[in-house]
């Protein structure tokens, strides 16, 4: 290789000649030789020889990168093309033969030999001579070997800009030499590599051009050769071990491990005294990445290590920390910590795990921005945010601690998005004595205990995360806490969202599914904003207002729960406007034990249950609702309950729609209730109630039906267009009736049961078809215009010839006409369908056509299904 002519750079510089990658474009004539003669016939490596390649004349350009010197290597060497020769009087000058025959027929292979031994300098000017060495000069596995030798990384490092490296794969990089691109990139630095500098320097002719390369025993030695004005403030530390070194930053210095495989695993500096890495002001724009820092003091708890850290970035600086592995043993203090005014590090891609202590710390005003980090079994909390201290936390993934996820206390604040915390001990994020985060995106799940715990005056905004499969509540707040939670939640194994000892907050825009208690609680006088949720697929309930809780409950949808979709118990006043309330397997909403509050604009509709119940001592202000599509009626008051319902629309229930029974008393005002599956409204066992200005019509039982010691007051009210009758009275019942209008309902207006006495002013019947008469007086069977769906009331009877049992009754048609001449007794005037009709009895009814099969006669509509809710609390 000493034979052949290298041509450097004009300039002598070898930034120049690194970053230069062909030879000139125009040579001189005298390196064109024509590929004949005796000398090219007679070469040993004839059948090998490369092609006479004519050149072009020109100066050597000073460049100043590698772009050129990248992009030859893509060509084919089997296949390059000759170029056309370059005319003028330098043509006829002669060749000089050793040139040529290196430059143009020796081998590929023997080059590339040579080429193997040179070093990156010599190997750079090399390129220089001419197109076909730029190629092979420029070969990828050439500088891969001088890369490696070099910073030991089996992948190129690429660092294109301050404070920003990362490895890359060769294969899949849009440039062919990835390894000389990155060797550019590093070039200027010193190296910390313990045992290797007195070799380096003891061999000034085999390293004979790297002198912009520095080598050090110790990191602290590095760090004092830091003002070189050729240093660039960059230190790659190598593979080893390095203990006890006093690393104190003040500057803005570049410092990252270099080692093959897995960097951050093979260069681990530790410390058993101090804190192993302290940047101090001045250090703004100072970089670490790639490396193992410990801190690993022999006494674990001494007291005397408690401000002592893996990482202490302190007041007025902002590093760069990137990729490192972070670890603590100390049982005090914590892995980083970050204090004072002005501290504003950026840390990124670190595990931060199995520490001792906390394991990242944020205080005393400092921010700073924490991306993609690993932080999982640490002793106490994976992050503490204190006193002022006001992070950006993202995309962190935060588990498996032996405490809190992360914990937020005395004023302490930070926004937090993306992160997910899971598997923690404790809450996956405690907000305490007025913390006020904002948490956004986020996944909190898994945790033993809760999810969210605000509390002691905690506050906060919590956005659209998922919090699911918690042991006990997804969120817990209390003690005038939580201005505002918007997440969506799923799958909670046990509690949702549990607000309690006075919590605020608003909650909003969640999807909260499949939890093991109710999917939001709120007690002890709490009062949050609950709204744009979506509360479904419960194992329990879906909203749980209890002990004088409150809250506006507005805008949400809340469905398939396997209890209440809403509970309000023991003296709570929540508002609930404009909710969708449906499919529930159990009641639409429950009021019970004194619960009140305000129930207006909602739809509550396909319960299996009621769609609204209220008992035992309850009155809430139901007003404005559609309910329907109920399989147990549309609302069911009973025991002792009361309640103002007012210009609700209620229809299309399997059941009554109104059931009030068992000393209930509300008041009904202005309401529509119709095309019930079964009666309007259904009063029994001492009901009571004002039922006034109702629109009763279209039902398939009677509009009111009023029953067994019950006596409300009907004022006002209109009852038509039913398909049996307008109102039944029956079974010791009475009633006050005043200024109704009963008019056009197929059965007949008004009907009294034998023994029934009624209060009566001002009413008006009028215009009722009268079915029953007419059948009657045509002599029909009372089956045939009921059925057994229906209950007219008329005179029915008792056939002893014919062994009918109490449960039995015969129209008075049959009577005449199927059982004349038999034993019969007259029973009372009341509701009933007709067995002889409906073929029960042991002769065939000669009035109604074919029989129909059915069970026995039932003096009183199905009683409706009362909650069980209670048995599940």
């Amino acid at each position: 290789v000493h034979s052949v002519r290298r041509r450097p750079c004009r300039y002598g510089c070898f930034d120049c000649v690194l970053s230069s990658s062909r030879p000139d474009e125009d040579v001189p004539a005298d390196m064109v030789a024509e590929e004949s003669g005796p000398g090219a016939q007679n070469s040993p490596y004839q059948l090998r020889r490369k092609s006479l390649l004519p050149k072009r004349t020109a100066a050597c350009p000073a460049k100043t990168n590698m772009e050129g010197a990248s992009t030859s290597a893509t060509e084919d060497f089997g296949h390059r093309a000759k170029r056309a020769r370059v005319s003028g009087k330098s043509q006829d000058l002669p060749a000089a033969p050793a040139e040529h025959y290196l430059e143009e027929k020796l081998p590929d292979e023997v080059v590339l030999k040579i080429f193997s031994y040179l070093l990156e300098q010599d190997l750079c000017r090399a390129a220089c001579v001419c197109k076909r060495f730029s190629e092979l000069a420029n070969d990828p596995i050439l500088w891969k070997r001088l890369y490696m030798d070099v910073f030991e990384y089996t992948r190129p490092m690429m660092h294109p800009e301050a404070g920003k490296f990362f490895q890359i794969n060769p294969e899949e990089y849009e440039q062919p030499n990835p390894w000389k691109e990155s060797f550019q990139q590093l070039y200027k630095g010193a190296h910390v590599k313990t045992g290797f500098a007195e070799h380096f320097y003891s061999n000034p002719a085999r390293y004979k051009g790297r002198e912009n390369m520095l080598y050090y025993d110790t990191i602290e030695d590095a760090l004092g050769g830091v003002q070189e004005a050729h240093f660039d403030g960059l230190i790659f530390v190598h593979s080893g071990v390095y203990t006890d070194e006093w690393i104190y930053i003040e500057s803005p210095i570049t410092m990252i491990g270099a080692a093959p495989g897995k960097v951050a695993d093979k260069v681990i500096i530790e410390n058993t005294r101090d804190s192993t890495f302290v940047f101090m002001e001045g250090s703004e724009d100072a970089y670490v990445g790639y490396m193992t820092i410990k801190f690993n003091p022999d006494d674990k708890s001494a007291q005397h290590h408690n401000a002592h850290h893996c990482l202490e970035i302190t007041v007025n600086c902002s590093p760069s920390i990137d990729h490192c592995i972070i670890r603590s043993t100390c049982t005090v203090g914590s892995a980083v910590c970050v204090s004072g005014q002005g501290a504003c590090p950026t840390i990124k891609h670190c595990n931060i795990s199995d520490c001792e202590n906390v394991g990242l710390y944020i205080t005393d005003h400092a921010q700073g921005i924490y991306e993609d980090n690993e932080i999982s079994n640490n002793a106490l909390a994976g992050i503490w945010v204190k006193n002022h201290g006001n992070p950006i936390i993202r995309r962190n993934h935060i588990h498996h601690g032996r405490d809190v996820g992360v914990f937020t206390f005395d004023h302490g604040m930070g926004y937090f998005e993306s992160c997910n915390i899971h598997r923690n001990r404790i809450a996956g994020f405690e907000v305490k004595a007025y913390a006020n985060p904002t948490v956004v995106r986020c996944e909190i799940h898994h945790g033993q205990t809760g999810g969210i715990y605000v509390h002691e005056k905690g506050r906060g905004q919590f956005i659209e995360n998922k919090i699911y499969a918690n042991n006990f509540a997804g969120v817990q707040t209390l003690s005038i806490a939580l201005s505002s939670l918007l997440f969506p939640t799923f799958y909670i194994t046990c509690g949702g969202v549990y607000i309690f000892g006075d919590g605020r907050g608003l909650i909003e825009g969640n999807d909260i599914y499949g939890n093991a208690l109710a999917g939001i609680q709120i007690r002890t006088n709490s009062c949050p904003i609950v709204r744009h949720n979506k509360i479904h697929d419960g194992q329990h309930g879906g909203i749980y207002v209890h002990e004088k809780g409150q809250g506006v409950i507005e805008e949400n949808e809340v469905y398939s729960n396997t209890l209440a979709g809403v509970w309000v118990t023991t003296g709570s006043t929540p508002v609930l406007r404009r909710n969708r309330i449906h499919s529930g397997k159990q009641v639409g909403v429950y009021f019970y034990d004194n619960g009140h509050g305000v129930l207006e604009d909602n739809d509550i509709y396909n319960h299996m249950y009621s769609g609204v119940q209220i008992r035992t001592g309850s009155n809430p202000k139901i007003r404005r609702n559609k309910i329907w599509g109920g399989q147990n009626g549309g609302i069911l008051v009973y025991n002792s309950g009361l309640g103002f319902i007012e210009d609700n629309e209620i229809f299309d229930n399997a059941m009554a729609g109104v059931w009030i029974k068992t000393d209930s008393n509300p008041t009904l005002r202005r309401n529509k209730i119709h095309d019930g599956r079964d009666g309007g409204i259904c009063i029994f066992n001492g009901g009571r109630g004002l039922l006034e200005e109702n629109d009763i019509f279209r039902n398939a039982q009677a509009g009111v039906l009023i029953s067994t010691n019950s006596h409300p007051v009907l004022r006002k009210n209109r009852i038509f267009d039913g398909f049996a009758a307008g109102i039944e009275i029956t079974n010791h019942a009475t009633a006050t009736l005043e200024g109704n209008q009963i008019f056009n309902n197929r059965f007949g207006g008004l009907f009294l049961a034998s023994g029934v006495n009624v209060t009566m002013k001002d009413n008006k019947i009028m215009n009722n078809q009268d079915a029953i008469e007419k059948a009657v007086s045509r002599g029909q069977c009372l089956y045939k215009i009921s059925s057994y769906t229906s209950y007219p009331m008329h005179d029915f009877y008792r056939c002893h010839t014919c062994n009918t049992t109490d449960r039995n009754a015969i129209c008075v048609n049959c009577i005449k006409k199927c059982h004349q001449g038999h034993d019969v007794e007259f029973i009372r005037h009341d509701r009933f369908f007709c067995d002889c009709g409906a073929g029960t009895l042991s002769n065939p009814c000669t009035l109604a056509g074919e029989p129909t099969h059915d069970t026995d006669t039932l003096y009183d509509s199905a009683p409706p299904i009362e909650s069980n809710t209670l048995q599940h609390n």
